[in-house]
């Protein structure tokens, strides 16, 4: 019967592996990092923070897309905090952690990071649902929305959960990693696999979407003029899909490559060296989230620079002006079609100009 090693702190695993991270995160090099990852955690929270609550406040946005957009948000906003945990148990710090605190420091960042994730393709596949029927948002009640944002949870905090679980080589030492000293190689295979599937999947969702709205407007384009807006889909979408896929790409797959080489036991590949660079990257993809899917909204971005304009506004300024009504045209695009709304919204007029300038640019 193997040993097991339970009861021993992590020096004796980062010992035996020869990982030489801990040693290398001192100093400048230390410090260059967490400033680095501070000023991304920063942007994170107050992004992502944004993004929820201008979803519960505009009215606009209570259907299913938005619904897993401020899942996505939540995802990545508890992104933000596993890696501030990671931050301050890790560099020098990581030998002396017992093994069920490096389990937690690991289960937080696989936990958010597959949220994220399982997120990205379910908005991939809400889209798809909604453009196949040429319709700006799709037929999903909150009792289903509500279902499927449990699951992503549920799935997300399975996947952080499974090497504590069980799935590790605690008691059988040979079969340890190079990049988690106490992850079983077989499931940092498992798991990088996944992942990419997981990637390649919603590739071939977002080109689909993008054929199909391409030979549609052909298609209308062959009988009539076309107005504006219809000419500009295709462009818009061939944009977002382009900035989704080239995001991902980016942040993504360079960890998940390093994470199967490390499960396959390659140790000539230089994995050492490049790891904490890319565990940066694949947290940029929680910075970009927001930008990706919120920004680019026009009337997302409008309720955002209103909360944020009012929030710096006297009070006594925000009671005076809360008397005057003012009736602001909103125009909210989305990659499945156009639509204008007309609003009157009681309250502080924040900025300069009119918050519909941005909507009609």
């Amino acid at each position: 019967m193997n040993e097991c090693y339970y009861d021993k702190r992590m020096d004796f695993f980062y010992n035996r592996t020869k990982t030489d991270t801990a040693d290398e995160w001192t100093g400048p090099q230390l410090i260059g990092v967490l400033c680095f990852g501070s000023f991304f955690c920063l942007f994170i929270f107050i992004s992502n923070s944004l993004v929820i609550a201008a979803v519960v406040k505009n009215k606009r946005f209570h259907f299913p897309f938005y619904y897993l957009l401020a899942n996505l948000a939540a995802a990545d906003f508890f992104a933000g905090i596993a890696y501030v945990f990671l931050m301050f148990n890790t560099g020098p710090v990581s030998k002396t952690l017992t093994v069920n605190r490096w389990f937690l420091r690991q289960g937080l960042l696989d936990t958010s990071l597959t949220a994220s994730l399982v997120n990205l393709l379910v908005i991939a596949v809400e889209r798809h649902m909604s453009i196949m029927r040429m319709k700006i948002h799709s037929n999903l009640t909150k009792k289903r929305v509500t279902f499927l944002i449990i699951s992503i949870w549920a799935i997300a905090i399975f996947m952080g959960a499974v090497p504590t679980l069980g799935w590790n080589c605690l008691c059988d030492i040979t079969v340890c990693s190079s990049l988690a000293p106490i992850y079983s190689r077989s499931y940092l295979v498992f798991w990088s696999v996944l992942n990419l599937v997981v990637f390649f999947i919603m590739v071939v969702v977002y080109i689909r979407i993008y054929m199909y709205v391409q030979r549609k407007t052909n298609v209308l384009s062959s009988h009539t003029s076309g107005s504006i807006s219809r000419r500009r889909t295709p462009v818009k979408l061939m944009k977002t899909v382009m900035t989704v896929l080239g995001a991902f790409v980016v942040c993504w797959t360079p960890g998940l490559v390093v994470l199967l080489l490390d499960g396959l036991n390659c140790t000539d590949c230089g994995i050492q060296h490049v790891k904490r660079w890319f565990l940066l990257l694949a947290l940029l993809n929680s910075v970009m989230n927001p930008i990706i899917y919120s920004y680019k909204d026009d009337e997302m971005w409008a309720t955002m620079k209103r909360m944020i304009c009012c929030s710096s506004e006297d009070r006594s300024q925000e009671r005076r002006s809360s008397r005057i009504p003012s009736t602001v045209l909103c125009r909210s695009t989305d990659i499945s079609g156009h639509y204008i709304e007309d609003g009157i919204i009681q309250g502080t007029i924040c900025g300069k100009g009119d918050l519909g300038d941005k909507g009609n640019s």
